[in-house]
C-alpha cells in the first residue's frame, strides 16, 4: 500500500477551457523558494567555462512551470516577483519582515536564471519595484476578474486568499490544496472578504507583523462570527471581557497600521510594465522560444530536456482558457495527468547505472489494466526482459502479517506501470484474471535472485507476498532506505520524495477510499481509479530511484551505509517474520500478580490521603496533595493548574510517601494494560507468535523503532518488568 499520497484531478476539457479564458498568475517568489529547499539546493552542473554552478532550483522551477500549464491552459498568464529594494511597507514598518532570513547565496545565483527561462518558456516575467509580488498578484487578478476572466493564482501563501471571490481561486501545487470561496472559509473558518479581519488579528509571524496579544486562530474565528468584522470589534472592544478584551484594547492604535502592512494592494500603476491595460494582451503567453531553450538547456547540463526540444512538437498556442477548480465533486488538476498526458521527470538525466538502462527524459505515461491472458504474459515478458523492476501491492491492511493482496503493478520503465487487479469486489469490478493462477506464474519471477527488483519500503511487500506462499528474492533496492541514508532529517515516503524529488504529486489514498468510519477497504475501489493509483505508485518509485541511487553510487561512504540497511532489512524481515513465541500461562500469573499489587498500593494511598480517590485523576490528585496534604507545588501547567505529572512526582516522592505510592501505580498499571494483559492476545492466529515491526527509517540516530507492539519499552528497572522477559520462550526442544 502507497504512502502519504495527494489528491489529482486532470484540468478542465478544452471545450469547456475555451468557453472561459483564463489568467493564470504565479508567485514566482514562492516557486523559487519551494523549488529550491524541495531538493534543488543539492543540485549542481558544470559550465562550459569551468564553474561549478548551483542548477536545483532552475531545474524544478522549470519542472513546476511546465506541470503548472499543462494542468491549467490559459490565454493569459504571468510569473510574479518580488523586487530587489524596499517597498511601501518598509516605509510604514521599518521592522516589516526583518525576522527572515537572509536569501540562501546558491539561491540568489540562480535567481537570473531562472527569470531568463521562465521568459524563454513563453511566460512573461514581472518584478515591479515598490511593492510585492503579491500586490502584483492582486492587481492584475482583480482586473481580469472585473472583465469576467477566469483567474487561477498558482501559490502557497495564505495572505492571497484574501483576493478570493467567485472569478479567483488559488491552487497550492505542492500540497494540492484549492482555495476558492469554500476552500477558504473551511480551512480559515471565515469567509475570504474576511481574510485581512482574521489576519490582523492573529498577526503574521512570517513577515513580523503583530496581531493582537494571545489571539490564535480559533479567537479570532469567534470574534469575527460574534461581531461580524475587525471595525465593528474595534468599535465594540470595551464589551470584549477578559484577557483578551485587555490585549484587544492595548492593539487599537496598531490594528489600522497592521491592515495597512496586511492588506493587499489591488490597484499598483503597472502601466510601465504591462501597457494598454485594463487590456491584458501584454500577458498573453506565448510559444517557447526553442532555440535559445535549447541553448539554456545544454549550457545548464540539462541534457533530457535539450533532447526533448529536438523530438516534441512545441506546446499548442494558449489560445484556450480554463475553468476554476469546483469547490465540490472535482479537485484541482495538480497532479502529473491521466495516463495519456505529458508529463516530465523533474530532473534533466538519470545518471547510467548497473541495474537501471539510461534513458531520456519519460514525456508520457502509459498505465496499463491488465484483464486478460495475452496482456498479462506479454507483461510477464517484459518483467523478465528488464534489468530492474519497480513492484508495489494493494493490500487489504496495514498489519502486514496479515494483508492479503488486492492487485499488484509493476513499472519496468519511467511513465509506463501496468496494474494486475485481482480481488476487486466493487459493483462495476470487472472480470479479473484468477488469483491464484496469476500468483503462480509470477511466483518464478518473484522469487528468481537474478531478477532485480525495487521497491518504497519493501520489508512489507515481502511480507504481503510472503502472505500467500511466495518468498520474494532479488530486491536489490528500497527508495525508502535510499532516502533515510540521504536525508535522515526529511519524511521518506513515497509522496513525500515524489515531491520533493520530482516536483511530482499523487493520487491520495483518502481520495480513493475515504476516511475514518467511511472508509472503504481497497477492494471496493473502482479498477480504473486503483489501476491509476497503484501505477503511478510504481512509477513514482522508479523515478525516486533514478534521482537518488546515482547520489549514492557517487559517495562510497553512503553507499556502504546503504548496502548495510538493504542488509539490516533482509536481517529483519526474517526477525519478524519469525516472531516471538509467548509462554501465555506465565502471563496470565505476572497479571494476576501484578493486579494484586496494584490494588494494594490504591488501598495504602486511600489509607495516607485520609480517603478513597481516583489515582489517576490529576484534578483529585491535586485537591489531596495540596489542598489536604499540604504539600510544595512544584510547578503548574500551561494553564496556571498544579501539576502533577511524572517529573512533579519524582520530585514529591523523595519526600512524601504518596507520591511515591502514585508513582509506583502508574508504573505497574500501565506494564499490566500494555504487557502482560496484551501481549497473548496480539500473538497471530496463524503462527501463535507476537510478530513486532521494526521500522528502520524513522529515528534520525539511526536506531530501530519497535512497535505493534513496542517490545523495546518493556521496563527493566524493575522486578515486575523484567520477569516479563521470563514469557518470551523458546520451542519445546530447542
Amino acid at each position: 500500500m502507497s504512502e502519504e499520497p495527494t489528491p489529482h484531478t486532470p484540468p478542465s476539457a478544452a471545450a469547456d477551457a475555451a468557453r472561459r479564458p483564463t489568467l493564470l498568475l504565479v508567485d514566482g517568489s514562492s516557486y523559487l523558494y519551494r523549488a529550491f529547499f524541495a531538493g534543488g539546493e543539492s543540485m549542481s552542473t558544470t559550465l562550459p567555462d569551468g564553474t561549478v554552478y548551483k542548477t536545483g532550483a532552475i531545474r524544478i522551477m522549470i519542472n513546476m512551470m511546465q506541470k503548472l500549464l499543462k494542468d491549467f491552459p490559459s490565454v493569459y498568464g504571468a510569473c510574479v516577483f518580488d523586487a530587489k529594494g524596499p517597498t511601501f511597507r518598509d516605509a510604514i514598518y521599518p521592522e516589516y519582515k526583518a525576522q527572515r532570513s537572509p536569501m540562501p547565496d546558491d539561491l540568489r545565483s540562480q535567481i537570473a536564471p531562472i527569470h531568463e527561462v521562465v521568459r524563454l518558456m513563453g511566460w512573461p516575467v514581472l518584478d515591479v519595484p515598490g511593492v510585492e509580488a503579491d500586490d502584483v498578484i492582486g492587481t492584475l487578478a482583480v482586473i481580469a476578474a472585473q472583465q469576467g476572466i477566469e483567474v487561477v493564482i498558482s501559490s502557497g501563501d495564505k495572505d492571497l486568499a484574501q483576493l478570493v471571490n467567485e472569478h479567483i481561486a488559488i491552487i497550492d501545487t505542492m500540497s494540492g490544496k484549492v482555495r476558492d470561496l469554500a476552500g477558504v472559509e473551511a480551512e480559515f473558518g471565515v469567509p475570504a472578504r474576511l481574510m485581512v479581519d482574521y489576519q490582523m488579528l492573529v498577526g503574521d509571524t512570517v513577515d513580523n507583523v503583530p496581531g493582537v496579544h494571545k489571539v490564535g486562530p480559533k479567537t479570532a474565528v469567534k470574534l469575527l462570527q460574534e461581531y461580524g468584522s475587525v471595525d465593528a470589534l474595534m468599535a465594540q472592544a470595551d464589551q470584549v471581557k477578559g484577557a483578551v478584551g485587555e490585549n484587544l484594547r492595548k492593539a487599537l492604535d496598531w490594528l489600522p497600521t497592521g491592515r495597512q502592512l496586511l492588506t493587499i494592494k489591488t490597484d499598483c500603476d503597472l502601466n510601465g510594465w504591462v501597457p494598454d491595460l485594463p487590456a491584458l494582451d501584454a500577458i498573453r503567453l506565448g510559444e517557447p522560444q526553442t532555440a535559445p531553450l535549447k541553448t539554456f538547456y545544454e549550457t545548464y547540463g540539462f541534457k533530457g530536456l535539450a533532447q526533448s526540444l529536438g523530438s516534441s512538437s512545441p506546446r499548442p498556442a494558449a489560445e484556450l482558457g480554463s475553468s476554476l477548480p469546483r469547490p465540490s465533486g472535482e479537485r484541482a488538476g495538480v497532479r502529473g495527468s491521466p495516463p495519456s498526458s505529458p508529463t516530465h521527470d523533474l530532473f534533466s538525466e538519470p545518471a547510467t547505472e548497473p541495474d537501471s538502462p539510461p534513458t531520456g527524459e519519460s514525456n508520457s505515461t502509459t498505465y496499463e489494466t491488465i484483464l486478460t491472458w495475452e496482456a498479462f504474459h506479454t507483461w510477464l515478458a517484459r518483467l523478465q526482459a528488464a534489468e530492474l523492476v519497480a513492484v508495489d501491492t494493494e493490500t487489504t491492511s496495514l498489519d502486514d502479517m496479515r494483508a492479503e493482496i488486492v492487485g499488484i503493478s509493476f513499472s519496468v520503465v519511467p511513465g509506463q506501470a501496468a496494474y494486475i487487479p485481482l480481488r476487486h469486489a466493487g459493483p462495476d469490478a470487472p472480470e479479473q484474471l484468477p488469483f491464484d493462477e496469476v500468483l503462480a506464474q509470477l511466483k518464478p519471477w518473484l522469487e528468481n535472485p537474478a531478477h532485480h527488483k525495487l521497491g518504497q519500503h519493501i520489508k512489507y511487500d515481502r511480507h504481503v507476498f510472503a502472505n500467500h506462499g511466495i518468498e520474494v528474492q532479488g530486491y536489490t533496492h528500497d527508495t525508502m532506505l535510499q532516502s533515510y541514508v540521504l536525508e535522515v532529517h526529511k519524511p521518506h515516503g513515497l509522496a513525500s520524495l515524489a515531491q520533493r524529488h520530482l516536483g511530482r504529486s499523487g493520487i491520495a489514498y483518502e481520495d480513493l477510499c475515504g476516511k475514518g468510519a467511511h472508509q472503504i477497504p481497497f477492494a471496493q475501489v473502482d479498477v480504473p481509479k486503483a489501476a491509476e493509483y497503484s501505477c503511478e505508485d510504481s512509477d513514482q518509485t522508479l523515478d525516486v530511484h533514478r534521482v537518488l541511487w546515482p547520489q549514492l553510487q557517487a559517495d562510497a561512504k553512503l553507499r556502504f551505509i546503504y548496502e548495510l540497511e538493504i542488509a539490516s532489512s533482509e536481517a529483519l524481515y526474517r526477525i519478524e517474520r519469525n516472531g516471538v513465541l509467548i509462554d501465555a500461562p506465565t502471563l496470565a500469573k505476572q497479571s494476576h500478580d501484578i493486579g494484586s499489587r496494584i490494588h494494594a498500593l490504591e488501598q495504602e494511598a486511600y489509607e495516607i490521603a485520609g480517603q478513597p480517590f481516583n489515582l489517576s485523576s490529576p484534578k483529585q490528585l491535586g485537591e489531596i496533595f495540596f489542598d489536604k496534604l499540604g504539600l510544595p507545588v512544584i510547578k503548574k501547567t500551561a494553564t496556571g493548574a498544579r501539576s502533577t505529572d511524572e517529573e512533579v512526582l519524582e520530585k514529591l516522592a523523595e519526600d512524601y510517601p504518596l507520591p511515591a505510592k502514585i508513582l509506583e501505580h502508574r508504573g505497574l498499571s500501565k506494564l499490566k494494560g500494555t504487557y502482560t494483559d496484551k501481549l497473548a492476545q496480539l500473538a497471530h492466529p496463524r503462527t501463535g507468535r507476537v510478530h513486532t515491526h521494526y521500522a528502520q527509517a524513522v529515528a534520525v540516530t539511526g536506531r530501530l523503532s519497535s512497535n505493534d507492539p513496542n517490545l523495546q519499552n518493556i521496563p527493566i528497572r524493575t522486578p515486575e518488568g523484567r520477569k516479563v522477559r521470563e514469557a518470551f520462550v523458546a520451542p519445546a526442544g530447542s
